[in-house]
C-alpha cells in the first residue's frame, strides 16, 4: 500500500529535511483502517473547542469552525515531520488558560490576550528546541512545584465541570454514565485483567475514549439532555472569508503589559506540555522495546520544534485556548497498545498517527458528521476535561515523595486553580523557599527535606 517499505529492524523510510523527517501516506507508510474508524468519532473532540472559542474569544460558530480547520492542519504536522506521537491540545492547561482569559472581555481584547499567551508558548518551545535546553530547564523545577502545577490544572479541570451551573449539573446522567465508562475502560484494574484474557475486551480497549463517548451521546439523546441532531448533507463551510476579522492583524496586537501578564500561564503550559512529552517518550520506548522490526526515533528536540511551529501558526492565524500540545495521551496510548501486537496490526507507528489525524482533518469537512455531533460538543469537551482532571491528579500525586512536598503541592494547586497561574506560581516559590529548602538559594530538592521521615498514615 506504500511506495517505500521498511526493512526489518530499520527506521521507517523518510525524506530528510534538516531536523525533520518527512513521511507521506501511501508513499512512506500504509493506511490503517482501525485508526481511520477511531478518528471518525474522536475528531469531535477537536470540534469541542468551538464552544470555548465562542464564549471566551467571542468568535461566531462558522469562524470558530475555520479555527478548528487550522488546528486540524497543525494536528497533521507531527506525523508529516517525523514525530511518532499523536498530537493534541495541552489539555491539562486548558482550565488555567480559561482562568487567564476570564480577565479579558470576549472579542478583540481576549483575542489579543490569547495571541500574547500562545506567542509566548511558541517562543518557549522554539528556544528550548533549538538550544536543546528543554530537559535541563524542567529538571531545575522542584518536584513539589511540578506536582502543584499538575494538581492545580487537574483541580481547575474538575471544578469547571462540577461547579454549580456547570455542564455536569446541567446534564448529569449522560456525563456521569459516560465518564464512568471511560474511567472503567481506561483505568480499571479489573478491566485490565479482563483484557488479558478476552479478545473482545482487548478490541474495546483499543478504542480508548470512543466507547465512553458513544455511551454518553446515546444516553444524552435518550434522556433528553441533548437534542437529537438534524443531520445535514454536503460539505461544511468554515467562514474563512470572515476569519481575518478575528485575527490580531485586524483586532490589533497586545501591548507589553498583556505579554507580561501572560508569562506565568505560558510557563505553566510549557511545564505541563513537557510532562506530556516525557509520558509520550515512555510510551514510545516501551513499544520500541517490544517491536524489534521498527526503530522509532522520538527526538525530544524535534517534538519541541514541531510543537513550536504549531503554536506559532495558531498565534497568528487561530489563537486557540487549547494551545498546541505534543501529545493526545489517551489516543497515543491506545494506538501504542495496538501497535505492540505486531506489523500486521499496525505496520508503523507513523502509519497509525498519520492515518488518525489525516482522517480527522477530512472529517471536519463532512457535514453529516459535523452536524450529527454539533449538539453534543459539550459532551466531548466535558469528558475530555473530566478525564484530564483525573489523570492530572493521579500524575501530580505521583511526583511527590514526602509529606512536605505533598503539602506544598496541594496548597499551590488549590491557589492556582482558584486564583490563576501567577498567584499559583508565586505561592509555590514562597512555600518551597520557606518550608522545603535547607539552603536559602537554589532549586534543587533536598532528599533530607522536612517531612521526608514523617510517618505515613
Amino acid at each position: 500500500m506504500q511506495m517505500f517499505h521498511r526493512k526489518n529492524g530499520e527506521e521507517q523510510p523518510f525524506w530528510p529535511a534538516g531536523p525533520f523527517k518527512i513521511r507521506l501516506p501511501f508513499i512512506h507508510y500504509r493506511w490503517e483502517f482501525a485508526e481511520m474508524v477511531q478518528a471518525l468519532i474522536m475528531f469531535v473532540v477537536s470540534l469541542a473547542m468551538i464552544p470555548l472559542l465562542e464564549k471566551y474569544l467571542g468568535v461566531p460558530y462558522d469562524v470558530a469552525l475555520a479555527y478548528a480547520v487550522i488546528c486540524g492542519i497543525g494536528f497533521m504536522l507531527p506525523a508529516l515531520l517525523g514525530v511518532p506521537l499523536v498530537p493534541g491540545w495541552i489539555t491539562p492547561a486548558v482550565p488555567v488558560v480559561l482562568l487567564f482569559l476570564s480577565d479579558f472581555e470576549p472579542g478583540p481584547e481576549a483575542i489579543q490576550a490569547m495571541f500574547a499567551l500562545q506567542f509566548l508558548v511558541f517562543v518557549i518551545f522554539l528556544f528550548l528546541g533549538v538550544s536543546r535546553l528543554g530537559s535541563k530547564l524542567v529538571n531545575l523545577i522542584p518536584r513539589s512545584m511540578k506536582g502543584g502545577i499538575i494538581i492545580g490544572a487537574g483541580i481547575a479541570a474538575l471544578m469547571g465541570e462540577i461547579e454549580a451551573g456547570g455542564r455536569l449539573a446541567n446534564t448529569p446522567v449522560s456525563l456521569i454514565v459516560g465518564g464512568l465508562v471511560c474511567l472503567y475502560l481506561m483505568f480499571s484494574v479489573s478491566f485490565k485483567g479482563f483484557v488479558e484474557s478476552n479478545s473482545i475486551a482487548r478490541k474495546v480497549a483499543n478504542y480508548g475514549m470512543v466507547p465512553g463517548m458513544v455511551v454518553a451521546i446515546i444516553v444524552g439523546f435518550a434522556t433528553g439532555e441533548y437534542e437529537v441532531p438534524s443531520v445535514e448533507w454536503g460539505i461544511t463551510k468554515p467562514a474563512f472569508d470572515e476569519l481575518w476579522n478575528y485575527l490580531p492583524f485586524s483586532v490589533g496586537f497586545p501591548n507589553p503589559e498583556v505579554f507580561l501578564y501572560a508569562i506565568p500561564t505560558a510557563v505553566i503550559a510549557y511545564i505541563i506540555a513537557f510532562g506530556d512529552i516525557v509520558v509520550g517518550q515512555s510510551l514510545m520506548n516501551r513499544v520500541d522495546h517490544l517491536r524489534k522490526d521498527e526503530d522509532i526515533d522520538n527526538s525530544i528536540d524535534r517534538v519541541h520544534l514541531v510543537t513550536a511551529i504549531r503554536n506559532g501558526g495558531h498565534a497568528f492565524f487561530a489563537p486557540y485556548p487549547g494551545l498546541a500540545g505534543p501529545i493526545w495521551t489517551a489516543v497515543t496510548a491506545t494506538m501504542a497498545e495496538r501497535y505492540k501486537y505486531g506489523r500486521n496490526a499496525m505496520d508503523s507507528i507513523y502509519s497509525g498517527g498519520g492515518t488518525f489525524w489525516i482522517t480527522g482533518f477530512i472529517a471536519l469537512f463532512v457535514l453529516p458528521l459535523v452536524s450529527f455531533f454539533q449538539p453534543v460538543l459539550p459532551i466531548a469537551l466535558s469528558l475530555t476535561l473530566l478525564l484530564t482532571g483525573y489523570i492530572c491528579l493521579m500524575v501530580g500525586l505521583e511526583q511527590l515523595e514526602n509529606n512536605t512536598e505533598r503539602g506544598i503541592a496541594g496548597t499551590m494547586g488549590v491557589v492556582l486553580a482558584v486564583y490563576g497561574a501567577g498567584w499559583g506560581l508565586g505561592i509555590g516559590v514562597v512555600l518551597y523557599m520557606l518550608i522545603e529548602r535547607t539552603k536559602l538559594l537554589g532549586f534543587t530538592s533536598d532528599p533530607e527535606a522536612p517531612g521526608k521521615k514523617i510517618e505515613e498514615h
